[in-house]
């Protein structure tokens, strides 16, 4: 009985210190507060002296007599109003003021944040810059956005950290934490700084870093990104597919289409010059994340790409457990296209080809909405060629067509035209986003 007599009075003494925080110096709400009190009193007073009216009431004994007039009960209704009104007002203000950015309207922020608060929960499978680029679309519709990434990057300053520290690859979920970011400007930038040669710590960016630093100081590489994104006040989660140690092999052709050789690596499959015939991960077996699996289940939208068809799509689609879950789920599956073939791995590709090469590894999966892009008039770099679509591709699934290129990178997609096909066609099928 004394303890628990004990653990209310510490849990009253923290209610009331919380409490009185509010009256530290500088924060600038205490005088509005007070306007506040002052102005509920003044109204208290006049439906005070409104009720002695009505019983006939002509004067109010205080330490002076006060008459009960018509003139100072409204005096006290309008003063109190006034009072009250203003000091929310600033009270409001000084509050929420902080988080709004310079020049826009605070109802319309708030307005904003709640639609989105209440927005579809979206997962997104991928990795690297087109992965990237959906999700910088897709917050501008929803907070309640997931990113399932591949671990399988074996290249660059990932790919050292991996073998020197033993860490999954942090690159390609550094890049969905800044395109998540609440604000993409100066912290942003700080974060995908990418260090010179001559700095002592071999072309490393700072978020690759921040992220290694913190799975030593935390102990998780999960926790690790978890901290990342609130120090980059994310809105969403970022997910590795598995936590597992996996590499890529690819069973490629040579050019002479005579033999076939295995490359193993993510960051060599590219370069092995032939076609590929198939991939798979190493180990085969490898547990899926289940905060990963339990977005899929639980999510009102899957959508797959864009990105490298073999290096970032299907290493997390390999993972067993993950294409379970999508079957599983009883959201929306969109599958969103390439704009450009990449070289190396899809040279020459059309639509039908990726999808073709995904049902090829993993013959259960269905997709509701193939997105492509139709848009071919920017002129694409010397070597690369749009992902062009075709008639027999048209008659087996369900197609939709949007220019979608950016028009400063024509061989990337528009995150802001894609995000917006997206929510659309979930729209057109499923009804509004936000009913309420």
């Amino acid at each position: 009985m004394g303890e628990v007599s004990a653990n209310l009075k510490q849990k009253f003494r923290i209610t009331i210190s919380k409490i009185l925080r509010w009256l530290k110096p500088g924060i600038n709400i205490k005088r509005w507060l007070l306007m506040m009190l002052v102005g509920l009193l003044f109204c208290a007073f006049f439906l005070s002296l409104q009720i002695n009216a009505k019983n006939g009431v002509d004067a109010i004994q205080l330490p002076f007599s006060l008459s009960n007039t018509i003139a100072l009960r409204v005096f006290l209704a309008i003063v109190g109003a006034l009072f009250t009104v203003y000091g929310f007002y600033r009270f409001y203000r000084s509050l929420v003021r902080p988080f709004i950015k310079p020049g826009t309207a605070v109802l319309d922020t708030l307005s904003s944040y709640q639609k989105k608060e209440k927005g579809p929960r979206i997962v997104t499978l991928g990795g690297g810059n087109g992965l990237a680029t959906l999700l910088r679309g897709l917050k501008q519709y929803s907070h309640n956005l997931t990113a399932v990434v591949t671990v399988a990057d074996d290249g660059g300053s990932s790919g050292q950290l991996r073998q020197s520290l033993g860490i999954l690859p942090p690159g390609d979920i550094r890049n969905c934490l800044t395109a998540l970011s609440s604000d993409e400007e100066l912290l942003t930038q700080v974060f995908q700084y990418r260090f010179g040669s001559k700095a002592g710590v071999n072309g490393h960016s700072l978020g690759n870093l921040l992220i290694s630093a913190l799975t030593d100081i935390t102990g998780s590489f999960e926790e690790a990104v978890a901290e990342s994104g609130r120090v980059l006040a994310i809105k969403g989660r970022v997910l590795p597919s598995t936590l597992h140690d996996v590499n890529l092999v690819a069973e490629v052709q040579s050019k002479e289409k005579q033999t076939t050789v295995n490359i193993a690596g993510e960051s060599q499959i590219p370069l092995a010059g032939g076609k590929i015939q198939r991939l798979w991960i190493e180990p085969s077996n490898p547990l899926p994340y289940p905060p990963a699996v339990q977005a899929i289940l639980a999510a009102n939208l899957i959508v797959i790409g864009p990105g490298s068809l073999y290096t970032s799509i299907l290493p997390n689609l390999l993972v067993p457990g993950i294409v379970e879950a999508i079957n599983s789920s009883k959201a929306m599956k969109f599958f969103v296209c390439n704009v450009a073939n990449e070289h190396g791995e899809t040279d020459g590709y059309r639509c039908s080809d990726h999808i073709r090469v995904i049902e090829q590894h993993l013959s259960d999966i269905h997709f509701d909405v193939i997105i492509c892009n139709n848009n071919f008039d920017p002129k694409l770099p010397e070597g690369v060629e749009w992902v062009m679509p075709d008639a027999q591709f048209e008659e087996q699934y369900s197609i939709y067509y949007a220019s979608l290129v950016d028009k400063d990178f024509p061989w990337r997609h528009d995150y802001l035209k894609l995000a917006e096909v997206i929510i659309d066609l979930l729209e057109e099928r499923t009804g509004p986003l936000n009913k309420s």
